[in-house]
């Protein structure tokens, strides 16, 4: 064994010969005998043609049923429709191999967590011939990974909550005081240091989530956001609807304030339930917030996005300085989405927040 030139201390690689000799030694079907991993072969096409003692055991095809079908098939349903299996071919085509992490599909049609790598096989002349691709199931991996964030999701949390609730009211208090108040001022940078401390307490993830946007879904952000406004909910006021888990990526702080805002407003000019859904659309993910309350007039629906300016149906001894909506619409454009307001004077006043939805496969 020969030394590596300006390898890591002590590592050490086959000397030529050597490799020549271990190379000979190998039997053609070593592939064959190998089931730690699978080994697939695709022709340029992407249609397989090799298939070891691993990928039926991982991917529980025999190689007679396997052999001559689109290796697309271990796709889910939603990957193939974006096209995913055809751009890991054509990178490993560009790149001469592509890796890439996340479920895939097996014969009876259970999934697994997998790390692939997709290697191009040319001739001598560059031309692709094919593509080997090798396969690891980490599914007992991921598990454990999930299992061990969710304990931390839980404990972080359970500390979290406390603090952000009191940090999300004093919020939307200095919305009505003005953020110049002095005694607002000193306790919301109280609460930021308790929310830092218990972000601590909590572990990476929300510590994390603080510095940036994180993978969480819409339902979950609105059902927070209903939690601060409306803590408790002893009378019932807020009624769920259709509330779909579509993942989002985002500054989940941020989208819960813009919510927040939206409820406010709805639970200030209506006495009766206000009806919240969570669901996804041709835009992306969607949180609606239905009141049955005063509703705004149509000449109103444009100006009260524009600065502080307040509808013709607030009354005077309304609190509020009118910017909430204004608010909510600036958080909801720096995630991509929009704010839409339809209003019938004296029946109510529906509000669709819409922002892109994330693979839930994919990290943010």
């Amino acid at each position: 064994m020969s030394a590596v030139p300006g390898g890591e201390p002590g590592s050490t690689v086959p000397a030529p010969h050597a490799l020549t000799s271990i190379r000979r030694s190998i039997p053609r079907d070593w592939d064959e005998q190998v089931d730690l991993f699978a080994i697939v072969k695709l022709d340029s096409g992407g249609f397989v043609r090799g298939w070891n003692l691993g990928a039926e055991r991982i991917k529980g095809y025999t190689e007679e049923q396997i052999i001559g079908c689109h290796f697309s098939q271990f796709y889910r349903e939603d990957a193939r429709r974006r096209g995913v299996p055809d751009q890991l071919l054509a990178a490993a085509q560009r790149d001469g191999h592509v890796e890439d992490t996340g479920w895939r599909v097996r014969n009876d049609g259970s999934e697994f967590w997998a790390r692939v790598t997709i290697s191009a096989i040319r001739n001598d002349q560059g031309q692709v011939l094919g593509f080997v691709k090798i396969v690891r199931d980490l599914t007992s991996e991921k598990r454990a990974s999930d299992d061990r964030a969710a304990a931390r999701r839980a404990v972080a949390h359970d500390l979290l909550s406390p603090a952000t609730a009191l940090h999300e009211h004093l919020a939307l208090l200095g919305e009505e005081l003005g953020s110049d108040h002095r005694v607002l001022r000193l306790a919301l940078e109280a609460a930021d240091r308790i929310l830092a401390v218990a972000e601590t307490l909590g572990g990476v993830a929300d510590a994390h989530a603080r510095q940036g946007r994180r993978s969480e879904t819409f339902a979950v952000v609105a059902r927070d956001a209903v939690s601060i406004v409306l803590p408790g909910d002893t009378h019932g006021r807020v009624v769920f609807g259709q509330m779909d888990a579509v993942p989002v990526c985002a500054d989940v702080r941020g989208l819960r304030n813009a919510v927040a805002h939206v409820l406010e407003n709805a639970a200030k000019y209506s006495d009766d339930v206000i009806d919240v859904d969570a669901y996804e659309t041709d835009e992306g993910a969607a949180v609606r917030v239905h009141d049955r309350g005063r509703g705004i007039h149509a000449d109103d629906l444009v100006t009260i996005m524009q600065g502080s300016r307040r509808g013709r149906s607030v009354d005077a001894e309304d609190d509020g300085h009118g910017s909430g909506l204004t608010n909510a619409q600036r958080i909801v454009g720096e995630h991509g989405g929009i704010l839409r307001i339809t209003s019938v004077p004296g029946e109510g006043t529906t509000v669709t927040i819409t922002i892109p939805r994330t693979d839930d496969s994919l990290s943010c």
